[in-house]
């Protein structure tokens, strides 16, 4: 059996063998599907093969997995290559092949095609979206580079405020400054209403997104995203391995006999998915419920940035009960998830016929009645929280020692501050 070691790029491949103990060059390769066809081909079935993460890395452990035992993915910064004193594309290969014949390489997990297809329309969305922000903001500088005041609409870039653009009076270039980023802004919305129609179709078909979408305040986005991310929740035997993956847990540090510190999240995984938790934060705080009680009790002690972020990791954990149990929200607005699938169903190209009664215009009282069982689940939340506290300070004075000076241990303090995961 032998390892082997590939350091891939754009138009070429370093290919390094370990066998017997011994590590050996084998020459470079051209990074053409033929190519790569004819190099798996000559492969032996038990032989394994280890490359780095990169762009085409995926086509080319695709390619290759079906001739040999083994293929192992690997993060670049997993393989301790990066600091090496002599860094050549001969010498990365050689590291491969040494690290996986010695059994020290941790591959990642491989997304299937779908999940790499969602990975890519999703991408895809927030780079139009990044380039529309640019272009408004370059129209926000013209104007405010010609001392021009804001108009008395509520969007610059809606129906009236494109009008008022349209009609005001400004400089030859500074005409074609706004009338460009105008041109470029609507074609992003085109791209990006094509790009959400696609990804609105995959969601209606994906039952986990919409049982993400069930939590008030959770969009599309953010349960595509989630679920691009992570792909199978299977792969996660406990929230906090969950955590872990997406960067939401806290960095710990600790030496000696001194007490260990945690500091700011680790930031670790898909950045993109800890990117729309945290926003999606922004909004579920809102809604009455355990999450709102939550973030209130955070912000009272850290303040409101670490709350937010502490919320994006309650919710990150709720994903993950859900999902596992395969249960919608509990506190759910039924009113509300049902508009939301109504838009995804409208996104995703359905007719504006006939709907079900009371969609749009929900009942106030209906309404009213969803929030207060919502309310309910944030007050028995409270309640909860009260008992752990109640419960952690009488055990701290019947306790001899450093406990009963008001301070606990870390089991102590873990069993008594740590709520139930599906709130």
């Amino acid at each position: 059996m032998r390892s082997i070691g590939l350091d891939i790029h754009r138009d070429f491949c370093e290919v390094a063998i370990a066998e017997a103990g011994a590590v050996r060059s084998a020459g470079r390769i051209a990074m053409t599907p033929e190519t790569l066809e004819l190099f798996a081909a000559s492969l032996a079935p038990d032989d394994r093969v280890a490359l780095e993460v990169s762009g085409n890395a995926w086509e080319v452990a695709r390619i290759i997995r079906g001739h040999v035992a083994q293929v192992v993915v690997v993060s670049p910064a997993d393989t301790g290559i990066r600091a090496a004193r002599a860094k050549t594309d001969r010498l990365d290969a050689r590291a491969l092949a040494k690290l996986l014949a010695a059994g020290s390489l941790d591959g990642v997990w491989v997304p299937d095609d779908q999940t790499r297809a969602m990975r890519r329309r999703l991408q895809r969305r927030s780079q139009l979206v990044r380039v529309r922000t640019k272009a408004k903001n370059e129209i926000h500088a013209a104007l405010m580079r010609r001392l021009i005041a804001k108009p008395a609409v509520s969007d610059l870039f809606g129906l009236e405020g494109r009008r008022w653009l349209a009609e005001l009076e400004l400089p030859g270039h500074e005409r074609e400054t706004v009338d460009g980023c105008m041109r470029q802004i609507e074609f992003c919305e085109q791209e990006i209403a094509a790009v959400e129609r696609v990804i609105a179709a995959d969601a209606l078909r994906s039952a986990e997104i919409r049982r993400l979408m069930t939590v008030p305040g959770v969009n599309v986005i953010c349960a595509a995203t989630f679920m691009a991310a992570i792909g199978d929740i299977g792969r996660f035997g406990d929230r906090k391995k969950l955590v872990g993956y997406l960067g939401l847990d806290p960095k710990v540090r600790q030496s000696g006999t001194t007490a260990a510190s945690r500091a700011r999240i680790s930031k670790q995984g898909s950045a993109s998915a800890r990117h729309v938790l945290v926003e999606a934060s922004w909004s579920v705080v809102r809604q009455p419920g355990p999450i709102h009680a939550f973030y209130e009790r955070i912000r009272a002690r850290r303040g409101h940035q670490a709350a937010i972020v502490a919320a994006a990791r309650k919710l990150a954990c709720l994903f993950w009960c859900l999902l596992t149990r395969e249960e919608d929200y509990a506190y759910q607005q039924p009113s509300l998830t049902k508009k939301k699938l109504r838009r995804l169903e409208l996104t995703a190209g359905a007719q504006r016929g006939d709907v079900e009664p009371g969609i749009w215009s929900t009942n106030k009282a209906l309404r009213k009645a969803e929030q207060d069982l919502a309310r309910q689940g944030e007050l028995a939340y409270k309640r909860t929280v009260a008992d752990w506290q109640a419960a952690a300070k009488k055990s701290a004075d019947a306790t001899p020692g450093r406990a009963s000076q008001g301070r606990q241990s870390g089991k102590q303090r873990g069993k008594a501050s740590v709520p139930n995961p599906a709130l």
